[in-house]
């Protein structure tokens, strides 16, 4: 991505060359290049350098990094981190501090017939999803609809279920959500709100209505 624009909407491993004095969640920062390989395989789109969609998908992909093994919101770059609040469906709005202490999984899904965010952590969730998705839970914004200051994007997110969701057997079949979400951004791009839009009971339904439950 051109180096005239803001460092957090260039590309991930970019922004992670300028990680100095950041506390990180596992002692290093980490590795996309498994993902990386399986997203160049996958994806369907393929957005032109310096385009508003090149430019979301890069802003998104960094705030998703941040969240996930960025420890102190004070060091998020991606976002007004005073500011920020994050929603699903209307639901509750969270901090970058319930993010960094719950997890995006917690806060996507919370509690359901099919999912106990109220009984898992950020560790224990985690886990839970990459058991199920070895190869990556994949991300790719499809299109921009509106942009700055309330940036309307569609997205995809999808793997291939090839490891156990707790006690239920893998598919094999590629699992997807497809959703809508609303940013909120400052004129130099930063992140003040989003709000994500998504079936998520359909998600969990594949996940274990698919496979046999695992014999212990």
């Amino acid at each position: 991505m051109s180096q005239d624009l803001p460092l957090w909407v260039q590309d991930r491993e970019e922004v992670l060359k300028h990680d100095e004095g950041v506390q990180w969640r596992y002692a290093e920062r980490p590795d996309y290049s498994h993902t990386n390989a399986f997203l160049k395989q996958e994806r369907k789109s393929n957005h032109a350098e310096g385009t508003l969609n090149a430019i979301a998908h890069n802003l998104v992909k960094t705030f998703e990094m941040e969240a996930s093994f960025k420890t102190n919101p004070q060091q998020w770059i991606s976002v007004v981190t005073d500011k920020f609040r994050m929603s699903t469906n209307g639901g509750k709005e969270y901090t970058a501090e319930d993010i960094v202490e719950q997890g995006t999984y917690n806060l996507f899904l919370e509690n359901s017939d099919h999912y106990r965010a109220s009984e898992e952590n950020f560790e224990s969730s985690y886990n839970l999803f990459h058991t199920a998705f070895p190869n990556g839970f994949l991300w790719e914004l499809i299109e921009v609809v509106a942009g700055p200051p309330n940036v309307v994007f569609k997205w995809r997110h999808w793997g291939t279920f090839s490891g156990a969701y707790k006690d239920h057997q893998p598919t094999g079949e590629t699992i997807e959500i497809v959703g809508l979400s609303i940013a909120k951004v400052t004129e130099d791009l930063k992140i003040e709100s989003v709000e994500h839009f998504f079936d998520t009971n359909n998600f969990l339904t594949k996940l274990t209505n698919g496979g046999c439950p695992v014999s212990h």
